[in-house]
C-alpha cells in the first residue's frame, strides 16, 4: 500500500523486463539441463535416487544460475532503484538498457557481479524445487495419490517451502552484493559479517514475503508444466 500511494499501482511491476528475462536465461535453462540429465540416466523400468535427483539439480543450478546473473542483476537492481532517493536511482528504461549501460559504464564483468552467490542460489532453488519436488510426488504416488492436479498442488507446494528455507540467506547476500555501490563491501566475508550482525534473523529477512512470491511460483510452474506433459503424452521419470 505504500508503494502504490507514493509511486502508483504500476510500480508494482517495477523491473518486470528484467523478472521476465531471468526466467527466459535462469528457469529454462535449468529445467532443461535437469530434464535432459534425468532422462538420460533413469534406465527403463527403474526410478532414480534422491541423492541423484539433488547431483543433476545441482548441476542444473550451476549452468541456470550462471547464465542467469546478467539478467537476475538488472532484476535486483530495478527492484531496489524504487527504495533509493531520486538523485541516487539509475532508472533503467527496460532490462536491455541497462544491461548495456551495465556494460559501458562498469564493465563487462559488473554484468557477473554476483555470480559466485546467483550460482550457489540457483543450485539450492534448483534442488529444493525440481529435485524436492520430484521427490515429494514420487512419496504422494506411492501413497495411492493419482498423478493429478492435487498430487501436483501438494508435492508443488511443499517444494516451494523447502525452495524458500535452503535460498533465503543467499537470497540476502545477494541482493546486498548486487546492490552495493563500488567500494560499499570489501569482499563477501564483509557482507556476512554485515548481515550477522543483525542477528540470526538478519539472513531470513523477508522470510515470509519471499514465501508468498516462491510458493505460488513454484506451485504454477509445475502445474501447467504437469498439464503440459500430461497433454502431450510424455511421461517424465520420477
Amino acid at each position: 500500500m505504500n508503494v502504490i500511494k507514493q509511486e502508483g499501482v504500476l510500480s508494482l511491476n517495477h523491473g518486470l523486463t528484467a523478472a521476465v528475462l531471468r526466467q527466459l536465461t535462469y528457469s529454462t535453462t535449468r529445467f532443461a539441463v535437469y530434464e535432459a540429465a534425468k532422462e538420460f540416466i533413469t534406465k527403463p523400468g527403474e526410478k532414480i535416487s534422491f541423492s541423484e535427483k539433488i547431483g543433476i539439480a545441482a548441476v542444473g543450478g550451476i549452468i541456470g544460475g550462471f547464465i542467469g546473473t546478467p539478467a537476475d542483476l538488472m532484476n535486483i537492481r530495478m527492484q531496489n532503484d524504487i527504495k533509493l532517493p531520486p538523485a541516487k536511482r539509475r532508472n533503467y528504461r527496460h532490462a536491455f538498457d541497462g544491461i548495456w549501460r551495465v556494460y559501458k559504464e562498469e564493465g563487462f564483468r559488473q554484468l557477473f557481479c554476483g555470480a559466485s552467490t546467483a550460482t550457489g542460489r540457483s543450485v539450492l532453488m534448483t534442488i529444493g524445487q525440481l529435485s524436492c519436488y520430484d521427490q515429494f510426488k514420487t512419496m504422494l504416488l506411492d501413497r495411492n495419490f493419482a498423478d493429478n492436479l492435487t498430487t501436483h498442488f501438494l508435492a508443488s507446494l511443499a517444494a516451494g517451502g523447502v525452495a524458500t528455507t535452503l535460498t533465503q540467506p543467499i537470497d540476502v547476500i545477494k541482493t546486498r552484493r548486487m546492490n552495493a555501490r563500488p567500494g560499499e563491501f570489501k569482499n563477501m566475508w564483509h557482507i556476512i559479517t554485515y548481515t550477522a550482525k543483525l542477528g540470526p534473523l538478519g539472513f531470513f529477512k523477508g522470510y515470509i514475503l519471499r514465501f508468498i512470491r516462491l510458493a505460488p511460483h513454484t506451485i504454477l510452474t509445475f502445474v501447467f508444466y504437469e498439464q503440459l506433459r500430461l497433454n502431450f503424452g510424455i511421461k517424465a521419470c520420477s
